[in-house]
C-alpha cells in the first residue's frame, strides 16, 4: 500500500501524530469537534499551544508546491482536511531522530468516511506538503502553534531531501495522482466484480 495505516503508530515519523476525529452524525448532518484542549497529545500551553487558525481551498490535482517541501523551525502544523480529499506528504530530515529518512504519506478528507478522519499533527523540522487527490477542491484547516513569521518557514527542493518511496522510487505528486487515477478507473470494475 502507498499510503500509511494512520492505526499503525509504529510506522510514523517520530512526534507526528495521526488523532482520528469523532464524527457524529444525525439527520441534520454532522458535529466534529477538530482541536480540544484536553487532547495532550495535539494541544499544550507550554509545547503545543494556540497560535493562529486559517484555511486554504485548492483546487483538485493541485500540490500548493509542486517539487518543493515546506518546513518551520519552531512551529507545529495541525491538518484537517474537512471537504473534499487530499494526501499529506511528511518527510523525517532531521539528524538524531530515530526515523530519520522516513516518508509518510497520509490521505485526509470526506471520502475515508465518518471512521477515516483525522488530524495530523506536523512537528517542526518535519517536512510537510499536500496535493489535492478528489474531483472536487479540497478544504485545509490549519492550527498552527504560532502567528505566521515568515523567517521560520522554510522551502526545500524534493530533489535536495531525496524522499523516497517503499520502492525506492524519488518522491514526486505525480506518483500520488497516478495512484489515486488508477484507484479511482478501477473503483467501477470492482464494484461490478463485487455486485
Amino acid at each position: 500500500m502507498l499510503y500509511t495505516d494512520p492505526a499503525d503508530r509504529s510506522g510514523l515519523i517520530c512526534d507526528v501524530v495521526v488523532r482520528r476525529l469523532q464524527v457524529n452524525r444525525d439527520p441534520r448532518g454532522i458535529l466534529v469537534e477538530t482541536l480540544r484542549a484536553d487532547w495532550p497529545d495535539c494541544y499544550d500551553t507550554a509545547g503545543r499551544a494556540f497560535g493562529q487558525s486559517y484555511y486554504s481551498a485548492t483546487e483538485p490535482w493541485v500540490a500548493r508546491d509542486e517539487d518543493r517541501w515546506h518546513v518551520h523551525q519552531r512551529q507545529t502544523d495541525r491538518f484537517i482536511v474537512p471537504l473534499g480529499d487530499a494526501v499529506v506528504a511528511l518527510y523525517d530530515p532531521r539528524e538524531g531522530s530515530p526515523t530519520r529518512g522516513r516518508l509518510n504519506l497520509v490521505r485526509l478528507g470526506g471520502s475515508n468516511g465518518d471512521q477515516g478522519q483525522y488530524l495530523v499533527l506536523i512537528p517542526p523540522r518535519v517536512l510537510h506538503g499536500f496535493v489535492v487527490v478528489s474531483a472536487t477542491p479540497a478544504l485545509l484547516l490549519n492550527y498552527p502553534t504560532h502567528l505566521w513569521d515568515a523567517a521560520d518557514e522554510g522551502r526545500i527542493s524534493f530533489s535536495d531531501a531525496d524522499a523516497r518511496l517503499a520502492d525506492g522510487r524519488p518522491f514526486a505528486w505525480d506518483v500520488i495522482r497516478d495512484f489515486e487515477r488508477d484507484a479511482a478507473a478501477s473503483a467501477p470494475e470492482i464494484a461490478r466484480a463485487e455486485g
